[in-house]
């Protein structure tokens, strides 16, 4: 017999009972990972899942959010993704029996016990002012920082995420001096202003990678996210792009160095302006800074040129020569055949090593691409010149 509401009376009467979750056991919950190919799948076991089942953390993630993006994404045969991301920072160690193989798996046998160190001195940096213009296009360093008590992008509600970008607002607009700048809201910014940012390399497009989009980090797209510039262009900030904060310094040409003494100034700036608001950045000793991401513990840094390599970016050995270096590439835009071939080289590391060792790695690494390339320009051969493994 249907139900109806009689004038003035409550509308509890027809609501369904209370809805009950079945507590199936972890056999019947456990995903199907035997086609999958990340770190997260390579280490998930039944044994694990039914320890972690039950568990929440303080803001109510749990273990299938961990794993939601490899279970979405199978991946393929030759790239390995991470395949899990943390809610808040108290996922890694409430998850710990998931992550802690999971970091050692990606980040080079990085154990529990090990400590991790920071360096941010641009003194200890040797040389990095002199690669080539004439190859080296552009010098990029940037950092992921998270904000304490506050959840990560894939777990925060909409107005957490606004609070973040609040607060990122009132500190970057405290700045001074060669620091002071202006904040840009995405959802007040056209499109054309957002392509003429994205062509700078100041301003993110929103994400379209799966592993991104199953983590939950692009909901409610754009609303509380934005881009801060200094006056000059030189140091950045994207506010709630995949992490809280992505802060970054860039230089045309190949002084790496200034480009990583402008970042380290920065970064100083901000977090001392983030401490004098009562928020400090996540870190701790094991884990160094923490991301929602594990690949991008420790260091969250990617240090990196644009280099025209148009005849070692077709060498049959240019991977084997990237990953002896410790060095990682990617394409900036156009076909392998392309005359410039312009690739996008960075630090393959985060955990475990240093900014100024990471920064070293780079541009030691540069200089010898650029030989090595400059060899080939004239018809002569590299095998002498092929490194050993880092």
């Amino acid at each position: 017999m249907e139900k109806k509401l009689e004038k003035g009376g409550s509308i509890d009467r027809l609501m369904p009972g209370k809805l009950k979750m079945k507590n199936l056991p972890a056999e019947k919950e456990l995903p199907d990972l035997s086609m999958h190919n990340s770190h997260m799948a390579k280490v998930l076991t039944l044994d694990i899942y039914k320890t972690l089942k039950e568990r929440k953390t303080s803001f109510g993630f749990t273990i299938d959010r961990v794993i939601q993006p490899g279970v979405d994404n199978p991946g393929n045969p030759f790239t390995m993704t991470m395949g899990c991301v943390a809610g808040d920072e108290d996922s890694y160690e409430v998850f710990k029996e998931l992550f802690d193989p999971v970091i050692e798996d990606k980040h080079r046998g990085y154990k529990p016990t090990d400590m991790h160190k920071t360096d941010l001195n641009p003194d200890g940096l040797v040389g990095g002012d002199d690669l080539d213009p004439n190859y080296v296009l552009i010098s990029r360093v940037r950092a992921i920082r998270s904000i304490r008590d506050f959840c990560f992008p894939a777990q925060c509600t909409r107005g957490e995420r606004r609070l973040v970008e609040k607060l990122s607002i009132e500190v970057l607009n405290s700045l001074t001096g060669d620091l002071q700048g202006k904040y840009y809201s995405l959802k007040n910014m056209s499109e054309e202003e957002q392509q003429q940012m994205i062509e700078q390399h100041l301003l993110f497009p929103k994400p379209v990678c799966p592993l991104l989009l199953a983590s939950g980090i692009a909901r409610d797209w754009p609303d509380g996210r934005g881009i801060w510039h200094n006056s000059s262009k030189t140091f950045s900030v994207w506010v709630n792009e995949e992490d809280h904060l992505k802060l970054m310094s860039v230089e045309k040409g190949g002084n790496m160095k200034a480009a990583f003494s402008c970042f380290c100034c920065g970064i100083k700036e901000v977090e001392s302006a983030f401490k004098e608001k009562g928020h400090a950045f996540m870190w701790n000793e094991h884990l160094g800074f923490i991301m929602s991401c594990p690949s991008n513990l420790g260091t969250g840094l990617r240090a990196g040129v644009h280099i025209k390599l148009p005849n070692l970016g077709n060498h049959p050995n240019f991977d084997e020569i990237l990953k002896r270096l410790r060095l990682e590439k990617r394409r900036t835009g156009g076909a392998d055949t392309d005359a410039d071939a312009i690739f996008d080289i960075s630090n393959a590391d985060r955990l475990g090593v240093s900014e100024v060792q990471l920064l070293q790695m780079v541009v030691d690494g540069v200089k010898l691409l650029v030989e090595m390339e400059k060899k080939l320009e004239m018809e002569e051969s590299i095998d002498d010149m092929m490194p050993t493994q880092k």
